[in-house]
């Protein structure tokens, strides 16, 4: 977390603890928090605040978006369209509307994890009330043509909603929704620097959807509930902190890694050319992900093998992609930050060929 973010965090948890939906003086000081980084968000995205509504985290919002829309437009039809490799808050809860009787339709990828925009067109009918698809996958860094799929939704004539999971891409693309053309879209604070457990889902005005959560009247009745205004000032002070320009830096790093994986025998980069630079996932055959995690962490080298909320399940993100199990067990996924520099990426490949000698010879013993 940013500086400014914990900054903010304190400041709402040590000095202004009101209760946001108190009328009195310390409630109306932190209400001030929540009001400055709704305003925040919103223009961050080019929406009106009345659009924004702050959730527990991206998964929250992408379950309130995806079986909200779902359940407010059931009577319309009950064909969704979503993607094998969305994030598992998206493909759980399409499940889950499984259960209820919904049809879900989910679409494959290309070998660079990419939807085809022919299987979209085909799959979107008359029927079809949610499109859902994520912006930039959060394993490969995979980037989603979101604006020809919105365009493509509309020209259908389907009367379904749009819904854009932004989380891996807000902060780091830049974009504004009259460019996308979403209905909903889900984004985070920690992808950001700020604090962990808040998000928010943007909802277009006149949009209707089910609430997932019932009791109080904060946030239109969308997300009830006291609002924990020390996380949402931390989301509102990192908002103000996003930087573009920094991706130059990011796009050098990125490159510089590259070429030093390509020279390593055994390695196979798994993120296509055009992913999302701030992302690079690659495999190392034959020693399983899980175990060069533990090793890279010893060594103080942070990494995941897919995504965070999978808890080192294997990547089916992978899979859909047609990678091999061998491959899918053996992927690390690097995730870089604006604080990142080609010493740490030295200090990674160092790492690595020490793991792969040393745990390959454990391995023959």
């Amino acid at each position: 977390m940013s500086k400014a973010a914990a900054d903010a965090v304190y400041d709402a948890l040590v000095n202004n603890y009101g209760n946001p939906s108190s009328l009195h003086s310390k409630g109306l000081e932190a209400q001030h928090y929540v009001d400055a980084a709704r305003r925040a968000a919103a223009d961050s995205i080019g929406v009106s605040e009345r659009e924004i509504f702050f959730t527990s985290g991206g998964t929250e919002a992408n379950n309130t978006a995806v079986i909200g829309a779902a359940l407010s437009k059931k009577r319309q039809g009950k064909r969704i369209v979503t993607t094998a490799v969305e994030h598992s808050s998206v493909i759980e809860a399409c499940r889950y509307l499984e259960g209820l009787g919904f049809e879900v339709v989910y679409l494959p990828v290309n070998s660079c994890g990419a939807v085809e925009m022919s299987d979209l067109k085909e799959a979107v009918t008359q029927d079809t009330i949610l499109v859902s698809v994520m912006y930039v996958n959060n394993e490969t860094g995979t980037v989603q043509p979101v604006d020809k799929i919105a365009r493509a939704i509309k020209r259908s004539g389907a009367n379904a909603l749009f819904h854009i999971d932004a989380v891996q891409a807000y902060g780091k693309l830049m974009f504004k929704n009259g460019r996308l053309g979403a209905d909903m879209i889900t984004f985070t604070a920690h992808k950001i620097h700020g604090p962990k457990g808040v998000g928010a889902l943007y909802i277009k005005n006149g949009v209707r959807i089910t609430p997932r959560l019932y009791g109080g009247m904060q946030q239109h009745k969308i997300r009830p509930g006291t609002e924990p205004a020390p996380a949402i000032a931390g989301f509102g002070a990192a908002i103000k902190e996003i930087d573009y320009t920094n991706i130059d830096n990011i796009k050098s790093l990125n490159c510089y890694l590259r070429k030093q994986l390509e020279n390593i025998d055994g390695i196979v980069i798994n993120s296509p050319e055009n992913a999302l630079e701030y992302i690079l996932n690659f495999s190392v055959t034959g020693i399983r992900s899980e175990t060069m995690l533990h090793y890279l962490a010893e060594k103080g080298i942070y990494v995941s093998s897919g995504s965070a909320c999978a808890k080192g399940q294997p990547s089916y993100v992978l899979t859909a992609m047609g990678l091999s199990k061998d491959l899918a067990d053996s992927a690390v996924r690097v995730s870089f930050s604006r604080h990142n520099t080609t010493a740490d990426i030295d200090a990674l490949i160092k790492a690595l060929r020490d793991g792969m000698n040393s745990l390959a010879r454990k391995s023959s013993k």
